[in-house]
């Protein structure tokens, strides 16, 4: 009789069971905790970003196969898992849209969409999957953009410029990956020099990595330019997060941009395509929950800025979140913070993504604002 394999996953993976049950037996762990001996035995190891995987979770395991299924690989040791000869897959760009939307509802929430539309600029730190789609969007609704990619050659992306002129915009969105080392290392490259160059009433929004941005340089600087507004859900040290830094920000999310249910669900799908493939065995398509009722009715037809406004938080009201996660994590001590922002995590709601919502009197807009809509995700 042939031995099924065992697969550890990370309980916050959407549907792990039922994508995968079919190739052997799925046991779900807490992705922070998970140690060795939950994986001593396992064939298979899925995982998400809070779990580090390297040679003191992997070492004289049967692990053969590691898939995470997020966008970031920097808690993979790569090097680790290629030298031990134990295949490995991501999910690229499974939840970049729903990162996009996450600050497109930044936009909205700060009210700098009439600012954009009016000469106002995005600079964009880091054009991979996520940066690139952002910078499509905004393009598509004619918002000027600047972006900062070193990785990237000239060639390729023609809105390419200096970090200098990238933190010169009136909204900067960073997108960078977490790495220490190579020529252009991204720890602490938004430091105190840098937070400086900010101009009058800039927007900073952080929805990358935490260590991109100096946590302890932000705080002084926002407690001396309360000028600029400052969203983050990324945070150096997570869950430990600084509540100080916590209290001083605009907007405050427990690592969710890419939380939606239709970017989780890619990112399932994606490493259960990789995981048939290295077993060598065909996969079996699966369906997304239906999408029945989701549907928007835009008020303001004959507004650019405030149908798109409009549309943009009632698919998606960061705000919710926003107060959710002051709400969780005032008040409380390291151990129990750590504990809420897992929490809110592990217990986020669904949400669905702007390509799943109708605008339900679309005839009815502004040509216009339902172009803008169209160009944003919506189906118009």
């Amino acid at each position: 009789m042939t031995k099924r394999l065992k697969i550890v996953a990370d309980e916050n993976i959407p549907q792990a069971i039922e994508y995968f049950s079919q190739l052997g037996d799925v046991l779900t762990v807490d992705g922070r905790k998970l140690g060795r001996e939950q994986v001593v035995d396992a064939d298979i190891l899925l995982v998400r970003s809070v779990t580090n995987v390297n040679q003191a979770l992997l070492e004289n395991t049967a692990v053969k196969f590691v898939a995470t299924a997020t966008i970031g690989i920097d808690h993979l040791d790569i090097d680790y898992l290629e030298q031990q000869g134990i295949q490995w897959s991501a999910a690229p760009g499974s939840n970049a849209d729903s990162v996009v939307d996450y600050m497109l509802s930044s936009f909205a929430q700060q009210d700098v969409f009439e600012r954009l539309f009016t000469g106002g600029n995005v600079g964009i730190v880091g054009m991979g999957n996520v940066g690139k789609r952002l910078y499509q969007r905004l393009s598509q609704l004619g918002i000027n953009c600047c972006a900062y990619d070193p990785l990237i050659p000239q060639s390729e992306i023609d809105c390419l410029s200096t970090l200098e002129q990238v933190l010169a915009a009136d909204v900067i969105c960073c997108h960078a990956p977490l790495t220490f080392d190579g020529d252009f290392p991204s720890h602490h490259m938004i430091n105190a020099q840098r937070l400086s160059e900010l101009k009058p009433n800039a927007v900073l929004i952080n929805a990358g990595r935490g260590g991109v941005v100096s946590n302890q340089a932000l705080k002084q600087f926002i407690t001396a330019r309360p000028d600029v507004k400052v969203v983050l859900d990324v945070w150096e040290n997570e869950p430990a997060i600084d509540c100080d830094l916590l209290a001083l920000v605009d907007i405050a999310t427990p690592h969710i941009a890419g939380y939606s249910y239709d970017g989780k669900l890619a990112g399932t799908a994606m490493i259960y395509q990789a995981c048939c493939q290295f077993l060598d065995i065909e996969a079996i398509k699966r369906d997304h929950i239906g999408d029945e009722g989701l549907a928007i009715e835009v008020k303001h037809i004959n507004s650019v800025i405030d149908g798109i406004s409009e549309a943009v938080l009632a698919a998606y009201p960061i705000q919710r979140d926003n107060l959710a996660t002051r709400d969780a994590l005032a008040d409380k001590g390291l151990v129990e913070r750590s504990a809420a922002f897992d929490q809110l995590r592990k217990q986020y709601p669904i949400r669905r993504e702007f390509s799943r919502y109708r605008i339900s009197n679309s005839k009815e807009l502004l040509p216009e604002l339902a172009n803008h809509l169209s160009a944003l995700g919506f189906m118009v």
